[in-house]
């Protein structure tokens, strides 16, 4: 029987959602041989090196999933990489690719979880939270008036899945809202009364932006002192997308002289971020890469890449899973 290996420890607690579907097509689950492994660390890549070979498969997290880890997984047997979630930049595609892996990912399945929590973080950014709590815990009673969302601008920094469910949110919040996206829909747009503005205008007009774009070269600290310095000293920035979108440095600076009211991070440049200055402000708050997790998007994730190495291995060819479609036909001629 063939192996697949689970890399996330967290899936351990809800095997019922991917392990019956692997087992019943005949693969045996493999899980880490380490028994320190802690929940929110995955495994390192000398770990990934020593567990791989034999598996034709991984089910897999956020691990480094490096040339060298797939070039000698792939020599030893390795087919599919399937991600448990829907970003993939901790995976070589081009090394993957080169060696006839597939790669695949689970669209649709945590859209609505990242919405709900960025919409978490903003309402407790505006209508201050954080200082309500921390005053009512030392004894003070802080009643004052807060912010406000509606009838302000939302700024949807990327359009795709989660930008569409935080732009449907905002309707019911009478939030106006603003967009940026560099292929639009544009019927989703006019249903839901989306502006599209360059990047620019948008961090110029909006009460609050949210980030929801991979982390690519052109995305990368493309919140920085410069784009910073455009935003309303009221405006509140949200990132729930990827860590090093914003410029970590260039943040805490805005936020320590109070050119931006406030933010919110559910990711970082660094995860677990260790020490980090934004720690010091007042006017931040932080999760810890939280937003696409719930238990339900969890299980719909998993089970999703765990349907897409079965097909993959029984010779179907799931291409709206499938990240790196140029491997096709190495891929069945391995």
């Amino acid at each position: 029987m063939s192996r697949v290996l689970i890399g996330p420890a967290p899936l351990r607690d809800i095997e019922y959602a991917y392990g019956p579907i692997l087992q019943a097509a005949g693969h045996t689950l493999q899980y880490p041989q380490r028994t320190d492994f802690q929940t929110h660390a995955h495994l390192p890549e000398s770990e990934l090196l020593a567990e791989l070979p034999g598996c034709i498969a991984s089910l897999a997290g956020s691990e480094p999933y490096t040339r060298a880890v797939i070039e000698k997984a792939a020599a030893a047997g390795l087919k599919v990489i399937a991600r448990a979630g829907v970003g993939y930049d901790a995976i070589d595609l081009e090394a993957a690719t080169e060696h006839g892996v597939a790669v695949c990912f689970a669209p649709g399945t945590n859209q609505e979880a990242v919405a709900e929590h960025a919409f978490m973080l903003i309402l407790a950014l505006v209508r201050n939270l954080r200082a309500q709590d921390m005053g009512i815990r030392q004894g003070l009673w802080p009643r004052q008036a807060t912010a406000y969302i509606r009838g302000t601008t939302l700024g949807i920094v990327g359009l795709g899945r989660i930008g569409k469910a935080m732009a449907t949110r905002a309707a019911a919040f009478g939030l106006q809202v603003l967009a940026t996206e560099i292929a639009p829909d544009l019927g989703f747009c006019e249903a839901n009364r989306v502006s599209l503005v360059p990047f620019e205008e948008l961090l110029r007009r909006s009460d609050v932006v949210t980030l929801h774009v991979p982390k690519t070269p052109l995305t990368r600290n493309m919140i920085n002192r410069t784009t910073l310095e455009l935003m309303k000293p009221t405006a509140f920035l949200v990132n729930t997308s990827r860590g090093g979108v914003v410029h970590e440095g260039d943040l805490y600076e805005a936020l320590k002289a109070k050119r931006i009211a406030g933010a919110g991070l559910d990711v970082f440049e660094k995860e677990p971020p260790g020490v980090s200055p934004l720690f010091e402000l007042d006017n931040i708050l932080f999760t810890a890469h939280t937003a696409g997790i719930d238990r339900k998007s969890r299980e719909d994730m998993a089970s999703v890449a765990a349907q897409a190495i079965v097909k993959l291995l029984a010779g179907e060819w799931p291409e709206a899973w499938v990240v790196n479609p140029q491997v096709k036909d190495r891929f069945f001629t391995r």
